[in-house]
């Protein structure tokens, strides 16, 4: 089906695709955010024994650790409640330890246990795997050039807040 037989009355009255809210970056970009989790989740289950987003919260701390629970949260893209539950669920499995920071008595640092290392390493070839599914249609000068972009959108709208 070609894109003027999908066009609908209200595109006409609305000033044709580029107006079209499903042409608009933001649309597409959560298009594409909902669908790889949509696909990730079973992934993550079937591989890692992990929800989406505990996997993506053990990926951070054994990419980044130590890290706090705010470190954690900023890194996982999360709100710190969030962050703080995730956190609490990967300390019940055995994967992560959350220690007393050493400075600050309030706070907690948090680090893989030998458990959460080696489901770290089996969560960190699923993210390799399902970037290349995600990203497989586009070659390697593509894929450079989206991240490159992807860097420069993060660090501007970063630096809006």
């Amino acid at each position: 089906m070609s894109q003027a037989q999908r066009a609908t009355p209200h595109d006409a009255e609305q000033g044709g695709d580029d107006q079209r809210l499903d042409r608009t970056l933001t649309y597409r970009l959560h298009a594409l955010h909902k669908i790889t989790d949509q696909l990730s989740q079973p992934a993550y289950l079937r591989d890692a024994g992990l929800s989406l987003s505990d996997g993506r919260c053990l990926a951070a701390v054994g990419s980044f650790a130590p890290l706090s629970v705010n470190d954690l949260a900023q890194r996982a893209n999360l709100t710190k409640g969030q962050a703080s539950r995730a956190t609490q669920a990967l300390v019940d499995q055995g994967l992560v330890d959350k220690a007393d920071h050493p400075e600050d008595r309030r706070g907690v640092v948090l680090t893989l246990t030998p458990q959460g290392r080696e489901v770290w390493e089996r969560t960190m070839a699923l993210i390799e795997r399902r970037n290349h599914d995600i990203f497989g249609c586009l070659n390697a000068q593509e894929r450079a050039t989206l991240g490159a972009l992807f860097d420069r959108l993060i660090a501007h709208n970063r630096d809006s807040r």
